[in-house]
């Protein structure tokens, strides 16, 4: 880290204690707890509007420990302060909300603070659900207070000291939490307003793919929003013009891939993305599409359509000639590295990505044209089974035993130089991703989530 890092980081930190202090003298005041709401007295529509909220929030993925009942939480998140909990959010009164009242839900949904007026960590994304409208809170209030109740209290988040400090929180929401419901744009369409309304409040979608400063905050505009970010271990791409994808996104495309979980020009979704585009795949047409004509602007839109055809056409000619046993595909290079990264892909990868194969042409994934090789290290390691909801049976198994660190390394060298033009990966690069992939599967196999 650079020494003017360090100095913001250190200045930031003393911004950050000052209104810690401050906070701790001023604490937010507890809302009064209530009596579990009767699930009868909701709504039979309103709940079904807030089963489409939550769907489009993710909230399950979050609240669902592996194994556990829905909505309960204690999944482990891994953040670089420490591992947090996510919370029980369930209508038990104890373990869960149902003491909360609607006002105590909407205040830590806008605000980040708890019933009893403590602080949230923003793991939970408060400072995109913000923007939520009250229509689709109390959508979203009905349906929680009518799931199971589960009396299983989440383990209890325990940072290190500073970050333990909860009332450190006030500082940060000072800096990065802006309020305000979504405000919809009169210069734009009604589909492009609800694409922005989804992916900037209830998909948080800047939250993966947004890098975080040292603060652990995504900004929400400049050049950094949305310019690709990292969650549990995998990269999640620029949803801007910064995209390394061989093939222009089209709206098309991405409604393709953000409902069947794949792209004929763009790859599989793995990783964290498979439980956010399965629970789309559930999702009404009309907001898929509204999202993707959203994230189409912030790629500054399509490419003019000759254009277009003319990059298909070449990268889909030049991904065919890479694939294994195309008449045309380069030779095994000499190489002792490049050489033992193909035997490896023999043995253990081409049987399915060869010609004619179910799965999308190698030479068109995302993953393998970005400058991260986070998730081809992951997706060879962990697989990807089952496959998305919509992908038609594309499924993978992982690779993790059957490979060792250096062929995987072999192996990540060999397809970059196959099946892409770009620059090699560092070295240095990819064996620290094999060994951060090691150790959360080692971590995972030790009974950690």
């Amino acid at each position: 880290m650079s020494l003017k890092s360090i100095a913001l980081t250190l200045a930031g930190a003393a911004i950050l204690g000052a209104a810690g202090a401050y906070a701790y003298a001023t604490r937010h005041g507890e809302i009064a707890a209530i009596a579990p709401p009767d699930p009868a007295g909701f709504d039979r529509a309103l709940i079904d509007e807030g089963a489409i909220v939550a769907g489009l929030g993710n909230c399950h993925v979050c609240h669902t420990s592996t194994g556990g009942a829905e909505y309960a939480g204690g999944l482990a998140l891994p953040t670089p302060f420490g591992t947090i909990y996510t919370s029980n959010i369930t209508p038990d009164p104890v373990a869960g909300i149902g003491a909360w009242s609607l006002e105590a839900f909407k205040r830590a949904m806008r605000e980040g603070i708890s019933r009893d007026g403590s602080h949230l960590y923003p793991a939970f994304p408060y400072d995109y659900y913000t923007k939520i409208t009250d229509a689709d809170l109390e959508a979203l209030y009905a349906y929680l207070m009518t799931r199971p109740a589960v009396a299983t209290a989440a383990p209890e988040t325990a940072l290190p000291f500073p970050f333990g400090f909860r009332p450190l929180m006030e500082g940060w929401n000072f800096l990065h939490l802006s309020q305000g419901v979504f405000e919809p744009d009169p210069a734009q369409s009604e589909i492009w307003n609800r694409g922005a309304y989804i992916v900037e409040s209830l998909g948080h979608c800047g939250a993966c793919h947004t890098p975080r400063n040292a603060m652990g905050a995504a900004p929400k505009s400049g050049p950094a929003a949305y310019g690709g970010g990292y969650a549990e271990g995998w990269y999640a791409p620029p949803l801007t013009a910064a995209t390394t994808a061989p093939i222009p996104w089209t709206e098309i495309a991405l409604v393709n891939y953000l409902i069947d979980g794949w792209d004929r020009d763009h790859g599989i979704v793995a990783g964290p993305m498979k439980p956010v585009v399965n629970d789309l795949y559930e999702q009404s047409e009309d907001d898929v599409f509204a999202i993707a004509a959203y994230i189409m602007h912030l790629k500054g839109g399509e490419k003019p359509a000759a254009e277009q055809d003319a990059i298909v056409a070449e990268a889909r000619a030049r991904a065919d000639k890479a694939e294994w046993g195309h008449p045309e595909a380069p030779p095994i290079p000499d190489d002792a590295q490049m050489a033992e990264g193909a035997r490896i892909f023999e043995a253990q990868c081409a049987t399915c990505h060869k010609t004619g194969g179910l799965p999308s042409p190698l030479g068109l994934g995302t993953s393998i044209w970005s400058d991260e090789p986070a998730n081809l290290v992951r997706i060879t390691f962990e697989g990807n089974t089952p496959g998305p909801l919509g992908s038609l049976d594309r499924a993978m198994p992982g690779r993790a035993n059957q490979i060792s660190d250096s062929e995987m390394a072999a192996l990540a060298a060999f397809m970059r130089a196959r099946f892409t033009d770009r620059p090699a990966w560092p070295a240095d690069l990819v064996a620290q991703r094999i060994s951060e992939a090691r150790t959360d599967l080692a971590h995972r196999a030790a009974g950690g989530h």
